[in-house]
C-alpha cells in the first residue's frame, strides 16, 4: 500500500464519521435555539401554562406522568407499526401486480385513489365496528388505508419506468421475466419504496392517533390529549403530542438510515455524503 493511498483512507474514514454531524448539525443547532428561545419567550412575555407551556413545563408533566404516559407511547406505537407493516406490505404486493398486468392497474388504482381521498373520520367508525372498538387491530387497518395509496403509487411507478435501452439490453441477452424484475425493476423501485416509506412512517402516527379518537383503550396517547385538554392540562396535552413527533422523527431517520445500508448506489444517498 502506498503512502498516497495510506493518507487516503483516514480522510475517507474522516470524512464518513463526519457525514452525519455535517448532515444533521443545522438541525439539531436550529432545534436548541428554537427551544431556548421558546422556553425564554413563554416566560418573558407572561403566556398562560394552559395558552401555551414551555418547554420545562412540557418535560416536567412528562416526567410526571410517565407511568401513563410510557404505556400510552407503546400502545399508540404498537397501533402505528402494526397499521404501517399491513398497509406497506399490502401496497407493495399490489404494485407488483399492477405492474406486471395492466388490467390489475385499471381495477386496483381507482380504489386506491378513492380510499386515499375518505377522510380518516369516515374510515374510523367502520374499523371500530368490524374489528372491535377495543381492538388494536382497528387502528392499524384505519393506518393500513392511509399508507397504502402512497406505497402503491411510487412502487408501482418505480417498477414501471425503467430504462427503455436497459430493458432492451436484458432482453437482447434472453433474460426472462424474472431475471428482468429481480434485476431492473426491483433495484430501479427501491428509492421509491424508500420515499414511500418516509411518507408511510408520519402518516401511520397520525392514523393511529385519530383513530383512537373514536374509542378504544384508556392508555393510548389519544386519549392523554383528550384528557388534558379537557382539564386544562395542557402540559399534558403537549407532552404526549412530543411523545408523538419523536416516534415520528426516530421512524423517519430509521428508514432513512435503511435506505443507506440498501441503496447506497443511488445519487440520493451520495448527496447526503453516504
Amino acid at each position: 500500500m502506498s503512502l498516497a493511498t495510506g493518507a487516503r483512507r483516514p480522510r475517507s474514514v474522516l470524512r464518513m464519521g463526519l457525514a452525519p454531524i455535517v448532515q444533521f448539525g443545522p438541525a439539531v443547532i436550529v432545534f436548541v435555539v428554537a427551544l431556548v428561545g421558546f422556553e425564554w419567550g413563554t416566560g418573558a412575555f407572561g403566556v398562560e401554562t394552559f395558552i401555551l407551556p414551555a418547554p420545562s413545563a412540557i418535560a416536567r408533566a412528562l416526567v410526571d406522568n410517565a407511568d401513563i404516559m410510557i404505556p400510552s407511547a407503546q400502545e399508540t406505537l404498537f397501533e402505528a407499526l402494526g397499521g404501517l407493516a399491513i398497509g406497506v406490505t399490502a401496497g407493495v404486493i399490489a404494485s407488483f401486480a399492477t405492474a406486471r398486468w395492466r388490467s390489475v392497474g385499471e381495477i386496483v388504482l381507482p380504489f386506491g385513489i378513492a380510499a386515499s381521498a375518505v377522510p380518516i373520520i369516515a374510515f374510523a367508525p367502520v374499523m371500530n365496528n368490524w374489528f372491535g372498538v377495543l381492538s388494536p387491530l382497528s387502528k392499524m387497518m384505519i393506518v393500513a388505508v392511509m399508507v397504502f395509496f402512497p406505497v402503491l403509487t411510487n412502487v408501482t411507478q418505480g417498477l414501471r419506468d425503467v430504462d427503455e435501452s436497459a430493458l432492451e439490453l436484458m432482453r437482447s441477452y434472453a433474460a426472462s421475466d424474472w431475471a428482468i424484475l429481480r434485476r431492473l425493476r426491483i433495484p430501479h423501485a427501491l428509492p421509491s419504496f424508500f420515499v414511500a416509506l418516509k411518507i408511510a412512517t408520519t402518516l401511520s402516527l397520525i392514523g393511529a392517533i385519530v383513530g383512537e379518537y373514536f374509542g378504544g383503550s384508556d392508555l393510548v396517547l389519544a386519549r392523554r390529549i383528550t384528557q388534558g385538554g379537557s382539564t386544562l392540562r395542557f402540559d399534558q396535552v403537549w407532552a404526549a403530542i412530543a411523545i408523538a413527533a419523536a416516534f415520528g422523527i426516530v421512524m423517519y431517520l430509521a428508514v432513512s438510515g435503511l435506505a443507506r445500508l440498501v441503496i447506497p448506489w443511488h445519487r440520493s444517498q451520495r448527496a447526503t455524503g453516504s
